[in-house]
């Protein structure tokens, strides 16, 4: 059966979350079951990055490489890149402050990906309260759930910000199995999630 291969370089490049400080950002791949990673790595960690502070642009900036290549024999399952930030609070504990899922671009060509990140919220004033009295604010088991559409509809969530990709794409083999990209007309398109 013929197969087509999609490449995604790149960087996460930065993160605007307000005043929030010292954080980092995880990434992990998300794709169907007949979708395969053939050269790079499906998940990283940045560094801890610190906030601008400057009073015009208050962005955390990592430039964290991404550099990963698929290959399928179905569009079914598309490539997704989920994104949590994290940053440590003032007992220094690990407290998440976003997550967010984008599909990597169906066009060759560079791409700027803004993903909107938010948090989830507690269901009630109790378990808001206790939560922030014991420092474990609400999370989830997986940060590859923000990529599923299963159980999301009961999620209370609180946008906190927007994550910015700048990636690079390239696909080979898909007019082979009958489908055509054509690159992108623009230097640079921006897609929000």
């Amino acid at each position: 059966m013929a197969a087509f291969f999609v490449s995604c370089t790149g960087q996460i490049e930065k993160a605007e979350l307000g005043d929030l400080d010292d954080l980092y950002c995880r990434y992990a791949f998300h794709f169907g079951p007949d979708w395969t990673i053939v050269a790079g790595i499906d998940t990283g960690v940045s560094q801890i990055a610190k906030n601008s502070g400057c009073g015009y642009d208050s962005s955390v900036v990592w430039n964290f490489p991404i550099d990963a290549k698929f290959k399928s024999t179905n569009p079914f399952g598309w490539p997704r890149v989920a994104v949590s930030v994290a940053g440590v609070d003032f007992l220094g504990r690990d407290v998440i402050r976003g997550y967010g899922s984008a599909l990597i671009p169906v066009t060759p060509g560079s791409h700027i990906v803004d993903i909107t990140v938010y948090t989830p919220q507690s269901s009630s004033l109790i378990t808001q309260w206790a939560s922030w009295f014991s420092g474990n604010p609400p999370e989830f088991f997986d940060s590859k759930f923000v990529c599923q559409s299963d159980g999301r509809e009961v999620t209370r969530v609180r946008t906190t910000g927007v994550v910015r990709l700048k990636l690079n794409v390239s696909t080979k083999g898909m007019e082979a199995v009958g489908y055509s990209t054509k690159p992108s007309s623009r230097k640079s398109a921006a897609i929000s999630s």
